[in-house]
């Protein structure tokens, strides 16, 4: 058993619907974690872009959610779980960023992370500041891809 996750809205590597693209509606998709390791304090959820680097020459960060209790590991359509911490994206917004590819399909990639602890940084805080706080307290990770088309 491992650490994993779904979506009811699409299957991994699937077509994600367009409602939940940036400029299709703009609601972030329901997510389920499954197989959550026993010592797991918190979970981190970062959602990104890598075929953005040939488009706009960077990974695009389209979420961030910390501090995902364990016990409340469900993403509703459109929510994030209670007590949950959301940063900024790339487009300068706190929350989510559904997918906007400027130039053909992209892969999104959902990455979760089990942690040790919870991290004790303000809302707000870029993928980059999570990553460096949460760097040596990573139990597990797992991935969910999903593919956008404009």
């Amino acid at each position: 058993m491992a650490l994993n996750f779904e979506s009811k809205a699409f299957e991994n590597d699937g077509v994600i619907p367009k409602k939940y693209g940036y400029k299709h509606g703009n609601i972030s998709p329901p997510l389920k974690i499954n197989e959550i390791p026993e010592n797991t304090i918190s979970l981190v959820l970062i959602m990104d872009d890598p075929d953005a680097m040939g488009a706009v020459g960077k990974i695009w960060v389209h979420w961030v959610v910390w501090n995902i209790d364990p016990k409340n590991s469900i993403f509703e359509e459109n929510s994030i779980p209670v007590d949950s911490m959301e940063g900024k994206t790339d487009f300068g917004e706190i929350g989510y960023g559904g997918p906007a590819p400027p130039d053909k399909e992209h892969t999104y990639i959902f990455k979760l992370y089990a942690l040790d602890q919870k991290l004790d940084i303000p809302k707000g805080s870029t993928k980059k500041e999570i990553e460096s706080v949460m760097k040596n307290h990573i139990l597990s990770e797992t991935i969910l891809k999903g593919r956008y088309a404009p």
